[in-house]
């Protein structure tokens, strides 16, 4: 059995017929997918996702053993939810034909949430584990991401992102347990978070670079990796990136091999326009006082 798989490889685990799927539709760290299943029994690798599962249609006896536990025996009807935590081995049976639909949370994602609701390091998130509950939110957020996934509505993407983190927040408020980093581990940044940041900067330069995508990248939420950026490089990174952007612009208009513009592009300005702005306020010239000042030597 492999150490841990994906979503997309579920279904050699579990077969079923797919109903509805959201891999062609560019969502980030929140996926879903729908099944028609014949009774069975399975077991199940672990997981990288978190997965939820609405039962949407069909009555059935349902058996689940997690690993080192005893098992739970219920029944599971529409409307029921069963949770199942990321990175854990499971073992299912069902003996009646069900409809379900499934949600996957990323670990980053609940990470994040976890990092930012509770204003700590974070180590681990694990879900409870739940084979039977009536959860009228987890309903109702299931029900909108399903509904997404046929509708492919105009924002998609953004929109459930949002009910990703609304869904996270509803899991660690009621049916997860947090491990928390050892308190040392609170204040700046590490060394090795800030070589891949000054890394990922470097290379994104030339393009929008969002404050999602650099916390993301040291695995911390938002607010959190905020507070640490400010104490490491007592800078916001805003501040930060426009200040490579500026250094980065200087450097290739002193080599002269560039036009402006092209330098303004590469460096991730809007336009030439942008780039004199933020230079002359920044340096106290522009692009082409720069150049001529550095021809001139």
């Amino acid at each position: 059995m492999p150490k841990v798989i994906t979503p997309d490889e579920l279904p050699k685990w579990v077969p079923g017929k797919l109903l509805t799927s959201s891999a062609s539709l560019g969502w980030k760290d929140v996926a879903q997918r729908s099944y028609l299943y014949k009774g069975q029994e399975v077991p199940i690798p672990p997981l990288d996702h978190f997965m939820i599962v609405r039962y949407r249609n069909g009555h059935t006896p349902m058996y689940r053993q997690l690993e080192d536990s005893k098992g739970t025996r219920t029944t599971c009807v529409p409307g029921d939810i069963s949770l199942l935590t990321n990175a854990q081995n499971s073992h299912w049976h069902w003996t009646q034909d069900i409809e379900v639909a499934h949600v996957y949370l990323s670990n980053a994602l609940m990470s994040r949430v976890a990092c930012d609701v509770l204003d700590r390091s974070v180590e681990d998130v694990r879900l409870h584990d739940v084979l039977q509950l009536q959860d009228p939110v987890l309903n109702a957020i299931t029900d909108a991401i399903n509904t997404e996934v046929r509708t492919n509505g105009l924002g998609g993407a953004l929109y459930v992102e949002a009910l990703g983190m609304q869904m996270a927040v509803h899991l660690l408020r009621r049916y997860a347990s947090v491990t928390f980093r050892d308190p040392a581990d609170v204040g700046g940044l590490t060394p090795c978070q800030k070589r891949r940041l000054g890394d990922y900067i470097e290379s994104h330069l030339h393009s929008s670079i969002r404050l999602e995508d650099l916390a993301q990248e040291v695995g911390l939420g938002v607010w959190t990796f905020s507070r640490k950026f400010k104490e490491s490089f007592a800078s916001s990174p805003h501040a930060f990136v426009t200040e490579q952007r500026v250094q980065k612009a200087r450097t290739l208009l002193a080599e002269g091999r560039l036009a402006i513009k092209e330098v303004a592009y590469m460096c991730g300005f809007s336009d030439q326009a942008h780039l004199t702005r933020v230079m002359r306020l920044r340096l106290g010239t522009t692009p082409g006082q720069l150049r001529g000042n550095c021809r001139e030597r």
